[in-house]
C-alpha cells in the first residue's frame, strides 16, 4: 500500500488525467449555486462532472485514505457512466492504466445500467446491484461511496434549500430518476452496510452523511 500522506502521487496524477478526459463534455444534473461564467446562449454555465469526482476524491483523501482509494474515488464513475461520446470504458482498460487494486474499488461502486439484452435496467434494480456489490467490495470501496453519497446528498439538500425542483426536468437541468423516499432509502442502505466495517476512518463519513441525509429528509418535506 502507498503513504495518504505522501506529498505527490504518480497514481492520483493518472486518475486524475483518465478522470477529465473520460467526464469531458459530460454534467452534473443541476446547479445550485451562482455560476462564474454563463454559457454561449447567456445561460448559467452547467457544472462539469468533473467537479463531483474531485470533491468525492478529496473527501477520501481528507479522511486518511490510500492513494488507491483516492484514485478510485477521482474515477468512481469511469466503469459507470459513459464519456461526452457515449462511450463505455471497460474494466481490462481501466485496469491497464490504472491497476488491479484500484479498478476492484472502482468496480464495487460502480452499477449495472443494462441488462443482457441492451434493455435500460429499473432504477431500483441497479441500486439493488450497486449495494450488493458494494457489500462484497473492499473497505477503501465503503469509504468512497460514503463520500459520493455524502457529495450527492449535500447537493440535492442545498438544491431543495434553494427552491430548486430536483426531481423535475427543465431547462439546464435534469430530474433525479427516483423520488424523495426512494433516494432515502438508498442513502440509508448504504450507510446500514458502511456499518458492518469497523474502520475507524469511516466514521466521519458517516456521522457527515447522515447529517445530509437528514437535511435532504427535512428539506423534501419527508418528515
Amino acid at each position: 500500500m502507498t503513504d495518504p500522506i505522501a506529498p505527490f502521487s504518480p497514481l492520483v496524477e493518472r486518475a486524475i488525467e483518465i478522470a477529465a478526459e473520460w467526464h469531458d463534455g459530460t454534467y452534473r444534473k443541476g446547479r445550485w449555486t451562482d455560476p462564474c461564467v454563463l454559457d454561449a446562449d447567456g445561460r448559467p454555465a452547467r457544472v462539469p462532472a468533473m467537479a463531483h469526482v474531485t470533491a468525492v476524491a478529496m473527501t477520501v483523501q481528507r479522511t486518511g485514505w490510500n492513494d488507491e482509494a483516492v484514485a478510485a474515488a477521482f474515477l468512481h464513475d469511469a466503469l459507470e457512466d459513459p464519456n461526452g461520446r457515449g462511450e463505455t470504458l471497460d474494466r481490462e482498460t481501466l485496469q491497464a492504466m490504472v491497476g488491479e487494486s484500484v479498478v476492484r474499488i472502482v468496480e464495487a461502486v460502480s452499477e449495472p445500467k443494462v441488462d443482457a439484452d441492451g434493455g435500460w435496467l429499473p432504477w431500483r434494480v441497479r441500486k439493488e446491484a450497486y449495494l450488493a456489490s458494494l457489500a462484497a467490495g473492499p473497505t477503501e470501496a465503503v469509504a468512497v461511496s460514503l463520500a459520493d453519497k455524502l457529495h450527492n446528498a449535500y447537493s440535492m439538500a442545498s438544491s431543495l434549500a434553494c427552491g430548486i425542483d430536483i426531481f423535475t426536468s427543465a431547462p439546464g437541468r435534469r430530474g433525479l430518476s427516483a423520488g424523495a423516499a426512494d433516494q432515502r432509502w438508498f442513502f440509508e442502505a448504504v450507510l446500514a452496510e458502511s456499518g458492518s466495517r469497523d474502520d475507524p476512518r469511516l466514521g466521519a463519513l458517516r456521522d457527515r452523511l447522515q447529517a445530509e441525509v437528514d437535511r435532504f429528509v427535512a428539506q423534501a418535506g419527508l418528515g
